[in-house]
């Protein structure tokens, strides 16, 4: 377990202990966090029930209720196009029916419950919009070839393919394409082998320079993420409501790059 305490092992309870033996500290309740990118309901009804379980506990120990009960998040989003998603909504019945019946089975009142569902949030709200700078056809080592496409971003503004794999997919988004789809790897202009937006997609071979290229669902972790690499400016947020856009974030400039310079 990286980060927490385990409640099997009985690190999270010693925790609490530990916690009470201090009077500067006031617990105030418990909070889990049991992964990301969950698609079903019933894990998150599981660790609720486990948590008013360790609250009973608490009780039983301490004579006293905690006031608040934090069920985290991890609500799976969509980030290609045969993939499902899960709302927060989804997931209410389930943890309003275990809580209401898990408080009653150990004789607690109802706590203030809290969720986390960021990214069910903001993931799908948001896209990125890059411009094509450059394409080349490849041929790989197994006589195959691929199209490379390069675009005026990369690792800086979208670091989750770099860092642990994350999968998108791409739509172009300024006209529409009745080209064939061929093998096709979207990069970005950093001077890194690993600066990839979409490592694998089949896309119209028609792609050129100037195109405008769309990655959807780049809301969570994306521009929180973003970085200055190789001096990089990072790009502007726009939000869009009603057929009107308003740039929410500036982009970058040397000026600002510069800054800190003494």
């Amino acid at each position: 377990m990286k980060f927490g305490f385990s409640i099997a092992s009985g690190a999270a309870w010693q925790a609490i202990v530990e916690t009470k033996k201090h009077a500067s500290l006031d617990l105030r309740g418990l909070h889990s966090h049991i992964g990301s990118q969950i698609l079903e309901t019933e894990p998150f009804g599981i660790a609720a029930d486990r948590l008013i379980e360790l609250l009973a506990k608490f009780n039983s120990e301490f004579g006293e209720q905690l006031p608040e009960l934090d069920l985290g998040g991890g609500y799976g989003i969509a980030y290609l196009d045969n993939e499902s998603e899960i709302q927060a909504s989804d997931v209410l019945g389930t943890l309003a029916k275990v809580v209401k019946e898990s408080c009653a089975k150990h004789s607690l009142n109802v706590p203030k419950i809290s969720i986390e569902p960021g990214r069910a949030i903001v993931g799908p709200s948001m896209f990125t919009l890059y411009t094509v700078g450059t394409t080349k056809v490849v041929t790989l080592e197994n006589a195959t070839t691929r199209n490379y496409v390069s675009v005026d971003g990369g690792m800086s503004d979208n670091l989750r393919t770099a860092l642990y794999g994350a999968e998108y997919t791409a739509i172009i988004a300024n006209r529409e394409s009745t080209a064939k789809k061929i093998a096709t790897r979207i990069v970005g202009k950093h001077c890194e082998t690993g600066d990839i937006i979409i490592k694998d997609i089949d896309f119209p071979a028609d792609i050129a320079p100037g195109d405008l290229l769309a990655t959807p669902a780049t809301g969570a972790y994306g521009r929180s993420m973003a970085t200055n690499y190789n001096h990089i400016s990072r790009p502007p947020v726009v939000a869009i409501k009603d057929g009107k856009a308003r740039v929410i974030l500036r982009r970058e400039n040397i000026e600002d790059l510069l800054r800190l310079d003494i």
